[in-house]
């Protein structure tokens, strides 16, 4: 049997493992560091939050020094029980006036930051949609100044242009979601019926990182996403990408990429919508995942090769060392880096680009739920009429996924 002991002896360590962990969040490089805001709307959350932090931790070192002096002063050691007192009222008034200032100090602040972050100026309206378990965004209208002259609809990367108050208007699909990038904002809750608008702004170009943070099933800790936010002019040049007709980057016939398109109208299509695209006969391919996903809906991959990361933005489409070199770029070189996608670093011209992890995808399109888990039981659909959760497993072969890969580069 262990002794009680030395049970004892290991509470220190366990208390330094704690303080360690704790210590670990608050790491130099943490992408989701809500004390270092990026955008005035998160500087007004962080203004609030440090003093408050501040007297808090004041109020608590006064706290647990009462404590411990009592504990240490008034020890039972056996004497006579003191005699009995009640009824200090200049005491009582005291600690009833004191916590009462701190709320009416903390209160006045706080209703003025609600406020402030209530305001819905803006010079760009996105649509954001959750979903299990991925983020769509629908872009029409001007955005900064850019006339986006037919809808775009994306996801994963929410791009945006710098320095400019984009308003974002969010929902749900399925079940609900809370939508959170802590260097431009707080949270906001993704109700399915329901509209709730988050205003955005980044002050420079970057990547600035969020996660999900309302239980939405299975993969919720998989269910990430991300601010892109680029200069105006390159903002312009990214939507004009988005824009441009299948057409002109249309696979050739007899090519590898030809054969994918082959593929991906009979495998993908059902579900994901790649825009302008037709079938032999000159049909218009259009995606029905209403049939066959819960949330009825299934990410738009026209340009998928134009974004940084798949599946919820769970899974990097670029090697890590293109990654580290874009997500550490100055502001006035970043814009230049990513709208060269997957092709960063590749010489005009090249068959094959560098930056492509394209190890990842192939395991993504060889099985989805390995990677990330969607729905306990793949084998029984009876619940929900015989729809997915997420992207099933196509068990595709190795010759159709060579095709699908190559189709989806020639579309970058």
């Amino acid at each position: 049997m262990k002794s009680p002991h030395l049970k004892r002896s290991f509470r220190p360590l366990v208390g330094l493992a704690t303080v360690a962990a704790v210590l670990a969040g608050c790491a130099e490089d943490a992408p989701q560091d809500t004390f270092k805001p990026k955008g005035p709307n998160a500087r007004t959350i962080d203004d609030l939050q440090r003093p408050l932090f501040y007297v808090a931790g004041v109020v608590g070192l006064i706290v647990f020094a009462a404590v411990g002096y009592s504990l240490l002063r008034f020890k039972d050691r056996g004497q006579e029980m003191p005699e009995q007192t009640h009824g200090k009222t200049w005491l009582e008034v005291l600690l009833t006036v004191i916590p009462a200032l701190i709320l009416v100090g903390v209160g006045i602040p706080t209703v003025a930051a609600v406020f402030d972050l209530d305001d819905q100026s803006n010079e760009c309206v996105i649509n954001v949609t959750g979903q299990q378990w991925w983020w769509e965004y629908d872009y029409s209208g001007t955005c900064g100044g850019v006339e986006i002259t037919a809808p775009i609809v994306t996801s994963g990367e929410l791009v945006i242009p710098a320095g400019t108050p984009v308003l974002l208007r969010i929902t749900s699909r399925d079940v609900i979601h809370s939508y959170w990038i802590p260097a431009l904002n707080g949270k906001r809750d993704a109700v399915p019926g329901r509209l709730h608008t988050l205003r955005l702004e980044a002050d420079e170009p970057g990547i600035y990182t969020g996660q999900c943070t309302e239980f939405c099933g299975l993969s919720h800790a998989r269910m990430r996403q991300a601010a892109v936010a680029l200069s105006v002019a390159d903002f312009q040049t990214w939507v004009d990408n988005q824009l441009e007709p299948y057409a002109d980057n249309a696979p050739a016939v007899g090519t590898l990429a030809a054969e994918g398109e082959a593929t991906f109208i009979s495998q993908c299509s059902r579900c994901h919508q790649v825009n302008e695209l037709l079938t032999a006969d000159g049909t218009p391919v259009l995606a029905e995942p209403d049939l066959y996903v819960v949330s009825g809906s299934a990410p738009n991959l026209t340009n998928l090769m134009t974004r940084t990361a798949i599946a919820g933005w769970t899974f990097d489409l670029l090697t890590e060392r293109c990654r580290e070199q874009l997500w550490n770029a100055p502001p006035d070189e970043f814009g230049s880096l990513y709208l060269q996608g997957v092709w960063m670093n590749t010489a005009a011209g090249a068959a094959k680009p560098v930056c492509f992890d394209e190890a990842t995808l192939r395991d993504w399109l060889r099985d989805p739920g390995a990677l990330k888990p969607m729905y306990a039981d793949p084998l029984n659909l009876d619940s929900t009429g015989g729809r997915t959760r997420g992207m099933p497993n196509l068990h595709l072969t190795e010759a159709q996924i060579d095709q699908l890969i190559a189709f989806l580069l020639e579309r970058n």
